[in-house]
């Protein structure tokens, strides 16, 4: 496929923004090479690739951050702009930026972070805040969003902070009083939201091209590109590997575009456990958003949870490992004795071979300023531990690990902030199968992760339990839990309301049973399964 330059949506009307001939050299190694493209005023352009395809490397020419190599062009609405992109001109010539990290301030007030612009850059003496609420509260309701603006942002869930960090740019680049409505770079928004989330984010996009603005739509997820964009973009290796116009393109055109060959995804076979022993056993939990969930989990078997938002079914691994208090029920272990669920804490789930790997990569299941080799070694500290810690043999093991989990680059020292999502997933895979866990529990785990990460991920996950480790995947990626589960659970209104089998476990089948999960759950007299299907 090559590119396929956009249609003029007005007759003679330039691009909202152009590229041409862009490159950028780090050293002896090309990140991009003679890159080029367009995006049209009210159209959203994909941009996708794999880690280290140069789509980071892009945007942050595009934000200055980066000097690219003499020759590249850089045009706004027709207008040529300097390269590299001097401070402050962004702005001025309608770009903005939306970073997967939002760069809001978590202490401040939604209406001071949508103002802190104005406060840092203007001279005023004084705000009438008052004016400026009724402000927000005009610009929010404009969008269909009910938003507090006196509300602090570490109040406010994930979801709302983004829609905050997109109407903040977005305003910053029309308030100028210019004749267009802006380019607005969203930059991987989604991998930390859930789906209900993704797809009210994904109203607002519409909103915001309606008004005539731009939007590149930076992803990993080939389905929310699929569904938002009108045409996308693809690198590989630093190069343009084609434009296609989303429409007319299929799921395997997309995969073939960004991996360079047709690939066959992972499929694992679905296996009966039933026979074998029992890894985990919970009985009648409840906290969070359950009321009264039993299952038992097999050594060997890999497990999907699934549900509707609000349904219930990513509390189960954070009550079982403890990090979140289970307010009823028991929990066994292998062979060990029934104990109360709400008395479970980390500290002795990992002292019980559990571990639990959370959506948020950076927050809870690692820490992104410290290196590799440290988040590696944190659960297997004692085995290091000396007179004094024996930092080379952490440097060594975590050196090996990410050999054998193919983390790239393969450098300890990295802070895990630098990887990419796919290899920040691999290094903390790595970091909970080096301790030989019973049960692995992971919540979300290919959000932000490309294509060809995904398929190691999941042969990853495979392989562990084909070494006898229980698995237990929570996910709204229905599509991953057909590739690798040999049983899925459909949870609605706290309770599980239907168990997939063998050939029922099919992205079309999961998807169905949790749209008719609150139905089931309805009609059902009791919170013990009330549905098992075996057969498509």
């Amino acid at each position: 496929m090559t590119y396929v330059p956009p249609k003029p949506r007005k007759p003679g009307e330039p691009p909202a923004l152009s590229l041409r001939h862009l490159s950028k050299r780090f050293g002896g190694a090309r990140a991009l090479n003679d890159v080029s493209l367009d995006v049209l005023p009210g159209e959203v352009l994909g941009l996708l690739g794999q880690n280290g395809s140069g789509k980071s490397t892009l945007i942050k020419v595009l934000s200055g951050y980066h000097v690219p190599e003499p020759g590249g062009e850089l045009l706004i609405h027709g207008e040529p702009v300097p390269l590299p992109v001097p401070p402050g001109i962004a702005e001025r010539v309608g770009l903005a930026f939306v970073h997967q990290h939002l760069g809001l301030v978590p202490s401040l007030t939604v209406l001071e972070n949508l103002r802190m612009n104005t406060i840092a850059t203007q001279t005023r003496w004084w705000m009438n805040w008052g004016r400026e609420t009724d402000r927000a509260r005009e610009t929010f309701a404009r969008f269909g969003l009910s938003i507090d603006p006196n509300a602090r942002i570490a109040d406010l869930p994930q979801v709302e902070r983004a829609l905050i960090a997109i109407v903040r740019a977005f305003e910053s680049v029309r308030a100028e009083g210019r004749d267009h409505a802006g380019i607005l770079v969203l930059d991987e928004p989604t991998p930390f939201l859930p789906k209900a989330g993704v797809e009210q984010l994904f109203g607002l996009v519409r909103a915001i091209v309606q008004e005539g603005a731009a939007v590149i739509f930076v992803s990993h997820d080939i389905d929310e590109v699929m569904e938002i964009t009108d045409r996308a973009t693809v690198l590989r290796d630093g190069v343009l590997a084609g434009t296609v116009v989303t429409r007319d393109a299929s799921h395997a055109d997309f995969v073939e575009l960004i991996v360079g060959r047709r690939v066959e995804l992972f499929h694992a076979t679905p296996h009966d456990r039933s026979d074998r022993p029992v890894a985990v056993s919970v009985r009648d939990a409840a906290g969070g958003g359950l009321h009264g969930v039993s299952m038992d989990v097999h050594e060997g078997e890999i497990v999907g949870l699934a549900g509707l938002i609000g349904s219930g079914f990513d509390d189960l691994p954070y009550l079982i490992y403890g990090a979140r208090q289970a307010s009823a029920g028991t929990l066994r272990i292998a062979d060990h004795a029934e104990q109360p669920l709400a008395k479970m804490t980390p500290s002795a789930a990992i002292g019980a071979r559990l571990a639990l790997l959370p959506s948020d990569r950076l927050g809870a299941a690692g820490i992104g300023s410290l290196p590799v080799a440290d988040n590696v070694s944190l659960p297997v500290l004692n085995e290091f531990r000396g007179m004094l810690l024996n930092w080379q043999g952490i440097f060594d093991r975590t050196l090996e690990l990410g050999t054998a989990y193919q983390v790239r680059p393969n450098r300890p020292e990295m802070n895990l902030a630098s990887l990419s999502g796919g290899n920040q997933q691999k290094t903390l895979m790595a970091k909970w199968l080096q301790t030989g866990p019973r049960l692995l529990m992971l919540d979300e785990p290919t959000q932000g992760v490309d294509v060809g990460a995904r398929q190691h991920l999941f042969a990853t996950l495979v392989a562990a339990a084909s070494r006898g480790i229980a698995v237990l995947v929570a996910s709204t990626d229905y599509e991953q839990l057909e590739q690798i589960c040999d049983r899925v659970l459909i949870f609605a209104r706290g309770m599980v309301v239907a168990q997939l089998e063998g050939a029922a476990i099919s992205k079309a089948s999961i998807t169905e049973h949790c749209l008719r999960s609150n139905e089931i759950a309805a009609s059902q007299p009791s919170t013990l399964i009330s549905e098992r299907v075996t057969a498509a």
